[in-house]
C-alpha cells in the first residue's frame, strides 16, 4: 500500500529544473525588471483598489479597512519573499506549481496547479465583471446607455436567497475585453506587456490625483469609531471584520505572483524576478493604505457598498472636485484592463509547465512558430474566462480567487522551509530572510485569512479540488513524465 502511494510523493529533480529553465523552450526573452514590476503593479491595482474596497468597508471593517490592507499586505511580502527566493532559484514559468513539485511532490504540485486556474481564469474574469461596470457607467455619463440585459449577469447569489436570475441575457462588456485582451496575448508578449507598461502609468497617475485631492476633503468625524463595534456576528465588523475584510481584500494582492509566470520570457530572472515581485508589493501596498483612508475619509463607510467607491466619494463632496470623476472611471478602466492582461498571460504559462511534465495534454504547451506564445492555451484560458464572466456575478468570483491564492501563498512559504533543509546547496541568487520565521508568518497570516473566509467559499474550493483530484488519477498519474524515469 505505501509503495503504491509513492507515487504521490515523487518529487521532480531540482537540478533538472534548473537545467531547463535555461534551455530554449520558444519563449521570446523581452523583459527586463522594469517590465516585470509594470507586470506586477498592473495585475495588483485593479478591482481591489477600484471596486472591492467600498464594499469590503461598508460591509466588514469600516474605516479600519486601512488596517485590513496592512494585515495582508504584510502577508503578502512574507509570502513574496518566498517567491523571490524560488524565482530567482527555478525561474521557469510554472509558478507554485513548479516550486511545490521540487519540494512536496507531485500530487501537491498537481493541487497548486489546479488551485492557480482559480487565482488566474477565474480572476480575469472576476476582473471583467469589474471593468464591464465602470464602461458601463462612463458610457452613462456620455449619456450613452447599455441595456441592462446585456451588460450585467444573468446568474445572482445572496446568502440569504441562494442562486437565481437577474433578467439580463449576458454581460457583454465582460465578454469583450477579455477576447480583446486574448488577441492581444496571442500576438505577442512583447506588445503586450508595452501595452501594460502604457495602463500602469495612467492608472497611477488617476490614484495619485485621488490621493492627493482627496486628502483636503477627508472628514475626520467618518473615522469615529474607526473601529465600529462587532454586531454579535463574526465578521461584521470589530477585529473579525477586520480579518475578513482583509481575507475578501486580499483578491487585491494576487497579481504579484504572476511575475513569476513570466521568468522564461525575463532577460536576467535570477536578478530581476525578486526585484519585479517585492517593488510591485511595496509600491502597491502603501497606495492601497492610502486610498482606504482617503476614501473612508471622504464618505462614511456604510454608504461604500456600491460597484463604484472612489466614483462615489468625489461625487458626494464638493461640486468643485468632480472634473475628477470622469478621470478616476478612465483609470479603472485602463487599469482593470492591464489586470485581465496579467491574469490572462499567467494562466497559459501554468499551463504550459503542468503539460510538460506530462500532466496535461500535450497541445498545452505548443509555442506559435512567429509569435512565440502558448497560443494554445492562450485562446482555451481566454474562451473559458470569457463565458465565466458573461454569466456570474462579481461576488462569487472574487471570494473563489482569494481563497485559492491564499493556499497557492501557504504552499509556498512551507516549500522554502523543506527547500532549506532538502537542498541547502542549491545556489541561491535570492534568499529569503529569517528562514524560518518569514515563511512560518506568511503561511500562519495567509491560513488565518482562508479561515475567516465565508463556509460558502470553502464548500466551492473543496468541490473545485475533488474535481482536480479526479483528473490526476484519471490522468495526470498515468501520463506523468516521472513515470518514465
Amino acid at each position: 500500500m505505501a509503495k503504491s502511494l509513492a507515487y504521490l510523493f515523487r518529487r521532480k529533480n531540482l537540478d533538472q529544473l534548473i537545467a531547463e529553465s535555461k534551455a530554449d523552450h520558444g519563449f521570446k526573452k523581452a523583459l527586463n525588471s522594469f517590465n516585470l514590476i509594470t507586470l506586477g503593479i498592473g495585475a495588483i491595482i485593479g478591482t481591489g483598489i477600484f471596486v472591492l474596497t467600498g464594499s469590503a468597508a461598508a460591509l466588514y471593517a469600516g474605516p479600519a479597512l486601512a488596517i485590513s490592507f496592512i494585515i495582508s499586505g504584510i502577508g503578502c511580502i512574507f509570502a513574496g519573499l518566498c517567491y523571490a527566493e524560488f524565482a530567482s532559484m527555478i525561474p521557469i514559468s510554472g509558478s507554485a506549481y513548479t516550486y511545490s513539485y521540487a519540494s512536496l511532490g507531485e500530487f501537491m504540485a498537481w493541487l497548486i496547479g489546479w488551485d492557480l486556474i482559480l487565482e488566474y481564469l477565474f480572476a480575469s474574469a472576476t476582473v471583467a465583471v469589474g471593468w464591464s461596470g465602470y464602461v458601463v457607467s462612463f458610457l452613462h455619463d456620455l449619456h450613452i446607455n447599455v441595456p441592462t440585459a446585456i451588460s450585467q449577469a444573468p446568474l445572482t447569489y445572496s446568502k440569504e436567497l441562494g442562486w437565481g436570475f437577474s433578467g439580463s441575457w449576458i454581460n457583454f462588456p465582460a465578454i469583450f475585453v477579455v477576447v480583446v485582451v486574448t488577441a492581444l496575448l496571442v500576438v505577442g508578449i512583447k506588445e503586450s506587456v508595452s501595452f501594460n507598461n502604457v495602463i500602469v502609468v495612467l492608472k497611477l497617475i488617476v490614484i495619485l490625483l485621488f490621493i492627493f485631492f482627496g486628502m483636503w476633503y477627508i472628514n475626520v468625524d467618518n473615522w469615529s469609531p474607526f473601529i465600529p463595534e462587532n454586531t454579535g456576528t463574526f465578521g461584521h465588523f470589530g477585529w473579525s471584520g477586520i480579518l475578513t475584510g482583509s481575507g475578501v481584500i486580499f483578491f487585491a494582492y494576487i497579481g504579484f505572483d504572476a511575475v513569476s509566470t513570466a521568468a522564461q520570457e525575463s532577460k536576467n530572472p535570477q536578478r530581476d524576478m525578486p526585484i519585479g515581485i517585492l517593488v510591485s508589493l511595496v509600491v502597491c501596498t502603501l497606495l492601497y493604505i492610502a486610498v482606504a483612508l482617503v476614501l473612508t475619509g471622504m464618505v462614511h463607510y456604510s454608504k461604500l457598498n456600491v460597484a463604484a467607491p472612489i466614483a462615489l466619494a468625489i461625487d458626494s463632496v464638493a461640486q468643485s472636485l468632480r472634473w475628477l470623476n470622469p478621470l478616476v472611471k478612465m483609470g479603472a478602466i485602463a487599469g482593470l484592463s492591464s489586470v485581465v492582461l496579467v491574469m490572462l498571460m499567467g494562466q497559459p504559462r501554468i499551463f504550459f509547465a503542468m503539460s510538460k511534465d506530462g500532466l496535461l495534454p500535450k497541445s498545452f504547451s505548443k509555442v506559435h512558430s512567429r509569435f512565440q506564445t502558448p497560443y494554445i492555451t492562450t485562446i482555451i484560458t481566454g474562451t473559458v474566462a470569457a463565458i465565466v464572466a458573461g454569466l456570474f456575478p462579481i461576488n462569487i468570483l472574487g471570494e473563489l480567487v482569494s481563497i485559492g491564492t491564499l493556499f497557492a501563498f501557504v504552499v509556498v512559504c512551507i516549500s522554502v522551509i523543506i527547500l532549506r533543509k532538502t537542498r541547502p546547496d542549491v545556489a541561491r541568487s535570492f534568499k529569503t530572510p529569517w528562514v524560518p520565521l518569514v515563511p512560518i508568518l506568511g503561511a500562519g497570516i495567509c491560513f488565518v485569512q482562508m479561515a475567516s473566509l465565508p463556509a460558502d467559499t470553502w464548500w466551492r474550493l473543496i468541490i473545485w479540488m475533488a474535481i482536480g483530484i479526479l483528473i490526476y488519477f484519471f490522468y495526470g498519474r498515468k501520463n506523468s513524465k516521472l513515470n518514465e524515469l
